[in-house]
């Protein structure tokens, strides 16, 4: 197991007075008539538009409803959120655990650059799926009694609760180095780093637990799953295809922001984006392979060949060939051959 990691650089010197700390960690060195200025670009008009309608949305749920705003009823309870919010939110949000424990339990220092940015975009999503749920829950100022009053241990949602809530804690912690370094406050980063280990180590417990539970959920609802997707294997499937979409976000991630900020890059610490990547590619490629025989495993137990020729069978074939085998085999060419197009 490799040594305590150092999940910061050098901290810098903090700023000498409240305007300039203001001016140089909150307004990005700018004055706050350019701090605004610069907000003002075509890009944030998306997220802007998301707010204008999703703040009145809120409102009207938190007024009238869960069932009035989203049609869902007792009969029907579950909507596109599961999907869109708890299932794929957490998925994609699988990259923090995944480098953390690639380079700190398993001792491949050369993804070490890829760790912040992972670990910031787990953060990132498991706070706003902490967020969406508390709309999606029909009481969420109630969120407090999984957590302390009712011990559910039989319950696949406890289970759920318990792990998503102390992951965002951990993932929280985990980025406190990079915070304490923004803040220049030197020894509160390095008791920080002193835990990262330990820290580390109990986040991929946790998330072992609740990506794998996630799927749990799904084989009580064997009456509304066709018989196609439904297996007694899905809590695996969703732990490993949670591997697959961290690796794949890192790669998209990291690809996107060496584009914006390549200028910004230590010369006297050049990182290896292209040997990463096809890294990254290469594990992937096997993740990828492993996943798409153990759901061909499942098919063949589930013994259901009848159901091919069908409707959804075809809609099975494309998700097995489409969406699991041909990602495989690209990821896999490209990091035989380095082709980084190919990867991406």
């Amino acid at each position: 197991m490799a040594n305590t990691p150092d999940l910061a650089g050098t901290a810098l010197p903090a700023p000498t007075t409240t305007a300039a700390w203001v001016r140089d960690k909150i307004l990005m060195g700018y004055t706050l008539p350019a701090y605004v200025k610069s907000l003002l670009q075509p890009i944030n008009a998306i997220p802007a538009a998301i707010l204008a309608v999703g703040i009145p949305v809120l409102i009207y749920r938190f007024r009238f409803g869960l069932g009035a705003a989203t049609n869902l009823s007792q009969t029907s309870p579950w909507g596109l959120w599961i999907g869109l919010d708890v299932v794929s939110g957490v998925a994609l949000a699988a990259g923090g655990y995944t480098m953390a424990a690639t380079v700190y339990l398993f001792g491949l220092k050369k993804y070490q650059p890829m760790v912040r940015p992972a670990v910031l975009t787990g953060f990132l999503g498991y706070l706003f799926v902490v967020i969406g749920l508390l709309a999606d829950l029909g009481s969420p100022w109630r969120l407090p009694v999984p957590v302390f009053l009712s011990f559910g241990t039989i319950s696949v949602m406890f289970e759920v609760a318990w792990c998503v809530c102390l992951y965002s804690l951990v993932l929280a912690f985990e980025f406190l180095p990079p915070v304490f370094e923004w803040l220049g406050w030197s020894k509160a980063r390095e008791f920080s780093i002193r835990f990262a280990l330990p820290a580390i180590i109990l986040g991929v417990v946790l998330s072992t637990l609740h990506q794998s539970s996630l799927g749990a959920l799904f084989l009580m609802a064997k009456d509304k799953i066709h018989p196609l997707w439904y297996s007694p294997y899905i809590p695996i499937y969703f732990f490993i295809s949670s591997i697959i979409a961290g690796l794949s976000m890192v790669i998209v991630e990291s690809t996107l922001s060496h584009r914006a900020f390549h200028d910004q890059l230590d010369p006297d610490a050049p990182v290896d984006l292209d040997g990463i990547t096809t890294g990254l590619a290469r594990g992937a490629a096997i993740v990828l392979f492993s996943y798409f025989f153990l759901k061909l495993q499942g098919f063949i137990d589930g013994w259901r060949w009848d159901l091919l020729p069908t409707k959804y069978g075809a809609w099975f074939l494309v998700e097995m060939l489409g969406f699991v085998l041909a990602p495989a085999l690209l990821f896999a060419g490209g990091a035989r051959r380095g082709n980084l197009a190919l990867i991406r």
